[in-house]
């Protein structure tokens, strides 16, 4: 029985359903016809047989992509948009020789952020979240994780929590809230790691999960922060008290922080620059994404993660932007597209495939976003190119047209 469509978005040049099928699994239909009922994909797939899956009332509306390119929206897995200031003096730092320790031991860093942070009103959080996740729909990005962890107290870090729930709700994009706690040792901590994660553990945790916004939680396992002990005992406790699990893991050094993910059951590991090769395979061989931020190597002038070891070996790949204030300052999804190709080896499918589908995997959300297919949500992108290898190809100049959230016009150019 044909069911009725609320909107069609017809003569689409190139429709990339991530569907499976085809090279990388990106399902590409030529001539192609997005059908909309209730927020959600109704049908996609060849105009000609449009006619045989979806009937129209009077009050359908038919819209032209024009024979542009149709993708998903872009799922970005990782960011950490709320803040209280830029710290584009540490850019100027780096530039003139600096390095990510010299940095901290400046007073800048991390910590640098949660002073600025903790100082900052509800109002100058929350107008720095959107601003910055309105540039992110402009580059096509639907779906977004946002990361606490420039608090690291209580109060803060559940004030910025309460920020990221209030603008997920004022927003187009779907928003996904992580609590990151364990982002650094606080000053009150200094020395003290394994009483902060006990602190943590203890006392916030479970605040956290009584506010009810956070969905994961996130640890940095690396040299000079968390040791993937404190990581492993850390997720471990945050499973059982019903968060799931992500972890910074590999960035700088190679401290095991994926075997960390991989026995905790993680849903991803992130950054992964410094990944061994028994890592690789072992993420390979578990059901834990490996997302990658090649935005963040460019920006700090480090060796780009190792994408076609781990797509060789495998492992489900994601690919975001990690936009932070301090290690990548950066929104475009389809500039991370284009670094996969460039710099980490992926082809221009496997790169849109990390993009979209395998992005929502990295949020447990594989079976609402990242595909154009029956019962998805209607989340897509309309390009201003005839080819979707124009997406990576024009590098740094994203050629989106139109984006949909749930079936809704939200961005046009």
């Amino acid at each position: 029985m044909r069911v009725r469509a609320d909107l069609v978005l017809r003569n689409i040049g190139q429709l990339l359903t991530m569907d499976g099928s085809g090279d990388a699994g990106i399902g590409l239909v030529s001539d192609a016809v997005v059908c909309v009922k209730n927020g959600k994909v109704l049908w996609a797939g060849p105009a000609g047989e449009l006619d045989s899956h979806v009937s129209f009332s009077d009050s359908t509306e038919f819209v032209s992509a024009g024979g542009g390119v149709v993708t998903p929206g872009f799922v970005d897995s990782h960011t950490h948009p709320i803040f209280g200031a830029t710290r584009q003096e540490e850019f100027a730092m780096r530039a003139a020789g600096a390095d990510y320790r010299e940095i901290a031991a400046a007073g800048g860093g991390i910590l640098n952020s949660v002073r600025k942070t903790r100082t900052a009103s509800e109002e100058v959080l929350g107008n720095n979240m959107k601003h910055h996740l309105a540039i992110m729909l402009a580059n096509g990005t639907t779906t977004v994780e946002v990361k606490s962890g420039y608090g690291l107290d209580m109060e803060t870090e559940l004030r910025c929590l309460e920020v990221a729930g209030r603008v997920a709700e004022e927003v187009p994009q779907t928003v996904v809230p992580t609590f990151m706690g364990a982002h650094e040792v606080p000053e009150e901590f200094a020395g003290k790691p394994d009483e902060y994660i006990d602190h943590l553990i203890d006392v916030v945790n479970p605040a956290v999960k009584k506010q009810g916004i956070a969905e994961f939680v996130d640890i940095f396992c690396e040299k000079g922060v968390f040791t993937p002990e404190q990581a492993e005992r850390y997720l471990s406790a945050s499973a059982k008290q019903g968060f799931s699990l992500k972890i910074h893991a590999d960035e700088f050094f190679d401290t095991d922080g994926a075997a960390v993910a991989v026995g905790t059951g993680a849903v991803s590991a992130d950054h992964l620059l410094s990944i061994s090769d028994d890592n690789i395979s072992l993420i390979a061989n578990s059901s834990t994404v490996a997302t990658l931020l090649p935005g963040t190597a460019l920006f700090l002038n480090k060796p780009f993660p190792p994408g076609r070891k781990l797509l060789d070996a495998g492992a489900t790949v994601a690919v975001a932007t990690d936009f932070n204030p301090g290690s990548c300052f950066c929104d475009s999804m389809p500039l991370i597209v284009s670094l996969a190709v460039c710099q980490c080896g992926f082809t221009v499918e496997e790169a849109m495939a990390s993009a979209t589908v395998n992005g929502a995997a990295a949020l447990g959300l594989s079976e609402r976003k990242g595909r154009i297919v029956p019962g998805y949500d209607a989340d897509y992108v309309v390009w201003n190119c005839n080819d979707f290898r124009t997406i990576p190809y024009h590098m740094g100049s994203p050629d989106v047209a139109v984006v949909y959230c749930a079936g809704l016009k939200v961005y046009s150019t």
